[in-house]
C-alpha cells in the first residue's frame, strides 16, 4: 500500500470510528442491521461516489465521507424556529463538519493546504464553478434521493415532496440528473419525481 493509500485509508477510519458514536440509529437495509445513523451516511456517500465518479480526488473522498461527521453533535434544537434558524444552523454545521475532517487529517499524513481544500469541499464553496465541489453536491442529492426520499415523502404532503425534488434537482449537473433517472424508486414516488420534473 502507498503512503497516499495509507494516509486515505487512515483518515477514513478515522472519520468512520467519530461516526460510529452517533447515538441515533437507523436500519439499514442494504446488510439488515441497525447502524449509527451518520456512520451509515458517510458510507452510502463513498459508495454513490465510487459508482459516479471511480477516479475522484483523494481530497473529494474525504470531504465525502466526512460530509456529515459528527452531525448529532450540532443539532437543530440548538437554534431558533424560522427560516433565518435554519440557515444559521446550516452555515455553522456545516464549517463544524469542515472543521473536524481538517483535525483528523492534521498530523495524518496531510498538509494545511490539503486540510483547507476538504474545508473548502465540505462547505460547498463555489457550487457550479468548482468541478469536486459540484461532484459533491450530485453525490449528496443522488444519495438524498436513493435513501433518504422514502422517509421524507411519508412524513410530507406531495406539494412539500415536489418543491423538495425540484431545489434538489436545480443543484445538480447534467451527469447527476442522468444518474439520478437511473436510480430505482417505488411506483408511487417515482410518479411524484416525474410530476416535479414536468415529465
Amino acid at each position: 500500500m502507498t503512503d497516499q493509500h495509507a494516509r486515505l485509508s487512515l483518515v477514513l477510519s478515522l472519520i468512520d470510528e467519530a461516526n460510529q458514536h452517533d447515538p441515533n440509529i437507523e436500519f439499514d437495509l442494504q446488510s439488515g442491521k441497525n447502524e449509527a445513523k451518520e456512520w451509515l451516511y458517510g458510507k452510502r456517500m463513498s459508495e454513490r461516489l465510487a459508482l459516479f465518479s471511480p477516479n475522484a480526488p483523494e481530497l473529494l473522498q474525504i470531504a465525502a465521507r466526512a460530509q456529515h461527521i459528527e452531525r448529532w453533535k450540532s443539532p437543530r434544537s440548538d437554534y431558533p424556529e424560522g427560516r433565518a434558524g435554519y440557515k444559521k444552523w446550516r452555515a455553522e454545521l456545516s464549517l463544524f463538519h469542515a472543521v473536524r475532517a481538517a483535525e483528523l487529517m492534521a498530523g495524518n499524513g496531510y498538509s494545511e493546504e490539503e486540510g483547507e481544500r476538504v474545508k473548502f469541499l465540505v462547505q460547498k464553496r463555489q457550487l457550479r464553478r468548482d468541478p469536486d465541489t459540484q461532484t459533491l453536491e450530485d453525490i449528496i442529492c443522488l444519495v438524498f434521493l436513493e435513501h433518504y426520499l422514502a422517509p421524507f415523502a411519508a412524513k410530507h404532503a406531495e406539494e412539500k415532496l415536489i418543491d423538495i425534488i425540484q431545489k434538489t434537482w436545480k443543484k445538480m449537473s447534467e451527469a447527476g440528473h442522468s444518474a439520478a433517472l437511473q436510480l430505482s424508486y417505488p411506483p408511487h414516488l417515482l410518479a411524484i419525481i416525474q410530476k416535479a420534473l414536468g415529465a
